[in-house]
């Protein structure tokens, strides 16, 4: 019955206006009602007639079992009463009981008379066949003539295990022990025979595969009668007892179709004992090494399926006895320890082409179980994959275990640093690591499989940003401790600054794209190399990871020479940064010694400093200097006070500073950082500017500075000798009035 939702009258009749739709709702549910009782009527009916067939059948079955009850009271009836009819009955049975025993016995004698004869007779055409093994012209007449030695055996040891001597029994093994050698012999030719099939096709040897296949279907036959025998034996065995001495034939299973079918797969084991050989002496020989494997399959496909008996469907029987030794063959190489990557990667490679090989041969995928490989393919990628992780990240650690000892180690004479064809400071390992990762990136494309060759290169991108987070954090550690007075001794300082220059050069050269010479940095060169690897879809994905790095490269690069440019004022300009706007700031010239010591750090570091970084260098020793020199506001001591001509000294300091921007060999950088220097102009005002007008003098630099620290404006204010409560109140107050235009971060987001 079809199934008919709930119906809900609140959601149909939400609104007034809608009640006009109850008759037209009244239609529709006597529609659907009077659908529903038809589909109910119907259904009930052919349950009604369902059940009515099986009561029916229920009664005839009973009538059936009653007739024959009746039919086998009559079988019986007349069977007692026709030994009635017959006078001396019981005598006439036991005569002809009497005579059928003494021609049996009279058979029995026959044959044994005349075993030894034809024993040898066999024994001489298995000679003959022996002389001749690739036509054995007599098969089919020894295996009549044996088949029946068989049987007189096998009848004679059963009268005698029905008598009352059994002494008799080994006397008679005794006189048949000579036959079990020429079934041996004989089992010898078949075994034979069933190994060559193949070979005695391919030689166009019909007749010979034909005979045998006889010889194979006759001792099915005779298998099949005898296991029939037995099941009878186990469910009727009274009945059965008594009819088993008038049965001729084999006694017990021959099982030689069982041993055709084993000569099938030990010829395949053989094969595959030497493919296996083949395969690990050289992974690439995987699909020549079997080859006999489809020429056999194909062979029986085109030359034996005609010469078999049809029932015994003998390519598709002989195809997944293969199978299982191909599946066999592969599982064991997975997991055998002799087994390198390579030829995991061959295996990984193989069920494609196996099966499409298959198929060819006319056997579908899912016609042959269990998998080749078990589905391991997956499995097999990923321990692959983790393989060429596992020397990723054991390169990757041990590298960075020598950089780390070489930093530690980095005051020595001379130094541990490396310097390129240009003199700039390098570190030892760079290179080392990127052509480890151009080593990796062939192991994995070897594998002919994106999944691999794009786990690989993922873990190479993220395992590239986690050096840089792990190199800065090394120096920021080792800087940490002469920013916090840790180390007294510098001795290790000036090598600690060489180090900063040697990884901003090295982060450089990671993306230092030299056009005019043709030469790629080593990430545009690790990209050009994926590009001929990956699909065009992961380029994308490779593009996003490049930008990402490149752009963490140039951080880094920046980052060290900001944080050289901070353990300067740390170290060679902490003795003076205290100063500036105290008392001692009039007497001293901390500016221009400052300046001059800078001038030195810039004139030394030039030639070792890639020439790309030397302006930067300038400028983030520039930003950082006016970012301390603002931010001495907050220095003990600092004032300025009315009658103090702290104007003219400020003045002083950046005529000092702006001479030596001046200077500079490239006008675009010392413009540049005088423009950034203009800040102390409006630094000046909140100075100099009255009371009443210090909010709008605020208002004008929060203007052309949005992210301004209120707090460092406080600072300044605090520093004023004329500073009341009052002023920085209305300054606060005209904080929150004023409305700025956010856009990229100033100077003085860093004064703080």
């Amino acid at each position: 019955m079809t199934d008919v939702p709930p119906v809900n009258l609140a959601e149909l009749l939400r609104h007034p206006d809608e009640l006009d739709k109850i008759s037209a709702l009244r239609s529709e549910f006597a529609r659907k009602k009077a659908a529903v009782d038809s589909q109910l009527r119907s259904g009930l009916r052919e349950q009604l007639e369902t059940t009515q067939s099986g009561m029916s059948g229920l009664s005839d079955g009973q009538k059936t079992v009653q007739q024959i009850k009746d039919e086998m009271m009559k079988i019986d009836k007349i069977c007692s009463e026709s030994q009635n009819m017959i006078k001396d009955f019981a005598t006439i049975n036991l005569v002809s009981q009497a005579h059928r025993n003494f021609g049996a016995v009279e058979t029995m004698r026959r044959n044994l008379e005349a075993f030894g004869d034809r024993l040898n007779a066999a024994e001489a055409m298995l000679r003959e066949d022996d002389e001749d093994p690739e036509n054995m012209p007599n098969l089919l007449a020894v295996h009549y003539e044996l088949t029946q030695l068989r049987n007189i055996r096998d009848d004679a040891i059963e009268q005698i295990q029905r008598g009352d001597d059994p002494s008799l029994q080994s006397t008679l093994e005794d006189y048949f022990a000579r036959l079990d050698g020429a079934i041996d012999w004989f089992d010898e030719h078949i075994n034979l025979i069933a190994r060559s099939l193949v070979n005695l096709v391919v030689d166009d040897n019909a007749g010979l595969v034909v005979r045998f296949a006889l010889i194979i279907e006759a001792e099915e036959k005779s298998d099949q009668r005898v296991l029939a025998l037995q099941e009878a034996l186990k469910d009727h065995k009274e009945i059965a007892i008594r009819f088993q001495s008038i049965t001729d034939g084999a006694k017990t299973v021959r099982g030689y179709k069982e041993k055709f079918l084993a000569g099938i797969k030990a010829v395949g084991e053989v094969n595959f004992k030497e493919s296996r050989a083949e395969f690990l002496a050289d992974s690439t020989l995987l699909e020549k090494s079997l080859k006999w494997f489809f020429n056999d399959l194909n062979t029986v496909r085109l030359g034996m399926v005609q010469l078999m008996p049809k029932k015994w469907k003998i390519f598709k029987t002989w195809a997944n006895i293969y199978h299982g030794l191909m599946h066999d063959f592969l599982v064991g190489l997975i997991d055998d320890p002799e087994s390198t990557s390579a030829h995991t990667l061959e295996i990984i490679s193989w069920p494609e082409k196996y099966y499409r090989k298959m198929t060819k041969l006319g056997i579908k995928q899912d016609e042959l179980t269990p998998h080749v490989i078990d589905n391991r393919e997956t499995e097999l990628v990923r321990d692959f994959r983790a393989l060429i992780i596992k020397f990723l990240d054991e390169w990757i650690d041990r590298i960075f275990i020598q950089e780390r000892k070489d930093f530690a180690e980095r005051n020595v004479e001379g130094g541990n640093l490396d310097q390129d064809e240009y003199g700039y400071f390098r570190t030892k390992n760079l290179v080392d690591l990127w052509r480890m990762l151009r080593e990796q990136v062939d192991a994995a494309a070897n594998s002919k499989r994106a999944d691999v060759v794009e786990g690989v290169v993922d873990t190479m991108f993220q395992r590239l940003r986690t050096r840089q987070q792990a190199w800065q954090k090394m120096l920021e550690d080792e800087a940490a401790r002469y920013e916090t007075g840790k180390i007294v001794d510098l001795d290790g300082f000036q090598p600690l600054q060489d180090w900063l220059v040697a990884t901003a050069n090295d982060q450089i050269a990671c993306i230092d794209d030299n056009e005019d010479e043709g030469r790629l940095g080593y990430l545009s060169d690790f990209r050009k190399k994926l590009e001929n690897i990956v699909s065009p879809q992961y380029m994308e994905r490779v593009d996003a990871e490049i930008t990402t790095l490149r752009d963490g490269y140039v951080d880094l690069s920046t980052w060290c020479i900001t944080k050289f440019a901070q353990l300067v004022f740390t170290i060679d300009f902490k003795a003076v940064m205290p100063d500036f706007f105290t008392v001692k700031w009039y007497q001293s010239t901390a500016m221009a010694r400052m300046m001059a010591t800078f001038e030195e750090y810039v004139s030394d570091y030039r030639l070792v400093l890639h020439h790309s970084l030397v302006d930067i260098f300038i400028e983030i020793f520039a930003e950082e200097l006016l970012i301390r020199y603002l931010s001495s506001v907050r220095n003990k001591g600092a004032k300025f006070r009315r009658t103090d001509p702290f104007r003219d000294k400020i003045f002083d300091d950046l005529s000092t500073a702006f001479e030596f921007f001046g200077s500079l060999p490239n006008p675009e950088v010392g413009n540049g950082i005088k423009q950034t220097w203009r800040v102390t102009e409006s630094f000046l005002n909140l100075l100099l500017d009255e009371k009443d007008i210090v909010p709008n003098t605020f208002a004008a630099f929060k203007s052309n500075y949005w992210d301004l620290q209120i707090s460092w404006v406080e600072a300044v204010l605090r520093a004023r000798d004329d500073f009341e409560r009052s002023m920085l109140n209305a300054v606060k107050a005209r904080a929150a009035q004023v409305e700025v235009d956010r856009g990229p971060e100033t100077i003085m987001s860093k004064v703080k």
